[in-house]
């Protein structure tokens, strides 16, 4: 399959999503502090998630520790330790706030690291060098690989039993999780890959990782926001309005904007629509989980910290096609 230039253009299109720092399902960092300003209270309670890192259950996930994916030196598997969750939040920083237009605030401009409240409800996928091994900080320990690719999975039971999806602080989810019952849901965000790794062997091995963690938990759709750079709605009208008119998501996926959060997205007539341009005008990563078979929400959501107009993103398993599911699946 990796000679079918299908397969190739996507994969294309969603490293180029990566090398562009482009997130699907966080957008913005420090959810408890992004709205105002961090008082010593907000930060403490930051720090206190921070410090609570979820880690694979060492009883119930068949996951930990199991590599879910190799090509070369490079490898994919789940963190197992909170020092590996702290290097993908180092590296979140590093793409997000310096290599990005994200502006840091309260405990990220403190600590250098990407972290929120969410980081310990989540598994955390790494992507490893084995060939760069970082140094042991300690005498007598062995070094570590190098964590130069990451994504942040959150499960549908244990956002429930938490704070729900971060997508919630755009979107209003309630039909979305009434619609589909007891169906599984995984969101995805957080994605970043390190520059000089930026092409399809990590992205490739990324989407590895996810599609095996969506086999093992029985995932049935994957779920998130996607973004558009930039913050004015009528200068991105034309991929806007082509998300709306050609790939706008059926009603039981439709998740609305919060009141007083949303732009609308039809912005243009539908028979007004140069399909070619507007293709060309969409985000890379975005192009890519189109192939895929996602589909998009209705109304769009400006992100003004990170520069961005957000959409949501729905895709359930059963729409991936099977030569993507069989390229993606483990070996």
């Amino acid at each position: 399959m990796a000679g079918n230039p299908f397969h190739r253009e996507a994969y294309a299109a969603l490293g180029a999503g990566l090398h562009r720092g482009m997130q699907w399902g966080v957008t913005a960092p420090l959810a408890k502090l992004k709205r105002r300003p961090a008082s010593p209270a907000d930060i403490a309670e930051v720090l206190a998630g921070a410090d609570a890192i979820r880690l694979p259950d060492p009883d119930g996930d068949g996951l930990k520790g199991r590599s879910l994916g190799r090509i070369g030196h490079l490898e994919v598997r789940l963190a197992a330790r909170r020092s590996e969750i702290r290097r993908a939040q180092r590296l979140r920083y590093k793409v997000f706030y310096e290599e990005m237009a994200a502006v840091p605030t309260g405990l990220a401009a403190l600590s250098r690291r990407d972290a929120d409240a969410y980081d310990s409800l989540c598994d955390h996928l790494l992507v490893l060098d084995h060939a760069v091994m970082r140094p042991a900080k300690t005498p007598f320990r062995a070094p570590k690989p190098k964590v130069v690719g990451t994504y942040r999975l959150l499960r549908g039971e244990v956002a429930e039993r938490h704070h729900g999806f971060y997508s919630e602080s755009e979107y209003d989810l309630s039909s979305v999780l009434s619609a589909q019952g007891g169906r599984r849901l995984l969101e995805l965000g957080r994605s970043c890959v390190l520059k000089p790794y930026r092409g399809k062997r990590t992205v490739e091995l990324l989407w590895q990782g996810i599609y095996a963690y969506v086999l093992h938990h029985r995932i049935d759709a994957l779920i998130g926001c996607a973004s558009l750079e930039g913050t004015d709605p009528d200068r991105l009208a034309l991929p806007l309005s082509f998300l709306h008119h050609h790939a706008r998501a059926p009603e039981p996926w439709r998740a609305c904007p919060l009141p007083g959060r949303g732009v609308r997205m039809d912005r243009l007539a539908k028979e007004s629509l140069d399909p070619k341009a507007a293709l060309q005008a969409l985000p890379p990563l975005i192009k890519g989980y189109l192939r895929l078979g996602a589909t998009f929400g209705d109304g769009a959501v400006i992100d003004r910290q990170f520069g961005t107009t957000d959409v949501f993103v729905a895709l359930p398993v059963e729409r991936i096609g099977a030569r993507y599911r069989g390229h993606f699946a483990p070996g």
